[in-house]
């Protein structure tokens, strides 16, 4: 959709804009069109999974090594199915505008919203070593749940990470730790390493070596040294992409294992912010493609919810503003004096015997 189709989709009030069209932001969308909800994806185009396209997205029941671009594509077209819609923007600001919200893009696009959903994921922040980033998604991964399965029994090297060293055993048995310069092992960290044959190699990483066909085939100490690995497994900083919501939604916390920054949720995604809440990587960095899905629709049900209540809330405003005679509880008595147990439906089973 062009900016122009935006701008004509701004002139109405949404039910609620979906930022972010990732696993989570498309799942919610999926089920709050579902229901009859008015909703807006507006959608950057930068997926995290982006450069693991030829790895695959796994894990999925049904689905299981699908490009993660095509499971995108295919959930753009059921979320339009049910009469969603799906915009390509970046969010710049979110701030509120009366009883709703404005959504404003960075090309000046402005949107209204009832309730806002932040699906925008997260940004892996690699170490500085030189070629990580070129080759992030290909053969330098971090995921064992992700992509364990396609580097099995290969050689492996993990970078500086015990945890993880411990994770990719499990696939191979041959893996190397690079402390490079990550803080020093325990003594029961060494004791188990060597019980599981894991090799520890000492000296900071100064990159990597590719072979004629450019794929990885060793890591250079600053020794000079380089030691063969087909694969390097890395620990990111998740880092949640929140940074438009200054002034909005209190800013992200530590996650409590220390591995990254995300926005603060309860279990449906609320962010105790009246109308705002959050889904996917953005509040649970460690979430992958199934349970941001998961979250999304967990998110969509609550937002739901909370819709139906206001609306109801308000109708009932409404007809009372309209001077009706009855308040609630009068028109209760009534309806049972007059309708008795007809009121509930229940005529059939008192006019004349069971049917």
């Amino acid at each position: 959709m062009s900016d122009f189709d935006l701008m004509r989709a701004s002139e109405q009030t949404r039910d609620v804009v979906v930022v972010g069209g990732g696993a989570a932001g498309l799942s919610a969308a999926l089920n709050l069109a579902r229901v009859r909800r008015s909703v807006l994806v507006i959608d950057a185009g930068e997926p995290r999974n982006a450069p693991a396209v030829h790895v695959g997205a796994h894990g999925i029941l049904g689905r299981d090594g699908i490009s993660p671009l095509e499971l995108l594509r295919l959930g753009r077209e059921e979320v339009v199915s049910y009469g969603g819609r799906v915009v390509s923007g970046r969010v710049a600001q979110i701030h509120r505008d009366g009883a709703a919200f404005s959504v404003v893009t960075e090309s000046g696009q402005r949107v209204r919203a009832r309730r806002v959903l932040v699906a925008t994921g997260l940004v892996d922040e690699l170490s500085d070593v030189p070629g990580l980033a070129e080759r992030w998604g290909r053969d330098v991964l971090h995921c064992v749940y992700c992509h364990g399965w396609e580097i099995r029994d290969k050689a492996i090297g993990v970078l500086g990470s015990f945890h993880q060293a411990l994770l990719f055993r499990q696939m191979s048995k041959d893996i190397t730790l690079f402390r490079h310069i990550g803080a020093e092992l325990t003594d029961e960290q060494w004791e188990q390493l060597a019980a599981l044959g894991v090799a520890v190699v000492d000296g900071e990483v100064t990159g990597l070596e590719a072979d004629g066909e450019d794929r990885l085939a060793g890591v250079r100490l600053a020794s000079g040294v380089v030691v063969p690995v087909q694969e390097l497994v890395v620990a990111p900083r998740f880092v949640a992409r929140a940074g438009f919501l200054d002034g909005l939604v209190p800013t992200v916390r530590e996650h409590p294992m220390g591995v990254g920054e995300q926005l603060q949720v309860d279990g449906s995604g609320f962010t105790g912010v009246p109308g705002v809440w959050a889904a996917g990587n953005v509040s649970d960095v460690l979430a992958g493609v199934p349970a941001a899905a998961a979250a999304g629709v967990t998110a969509a049900a609550a937002i739901h919810m909370d819709l139906l209540t206001a609306d109801a809330k308000a109708a009932a405003a409404s007809r009372a503003a309209g001077g009706n005679a009855f308040s609630g509880p009068v028109e209760a008595e009534v309806s049972r004096r007059v309708l008795g147990v007809r009121a509930h439906g229940l005529e059939q089973f008192f006019d004349g015997g069971e049917r």
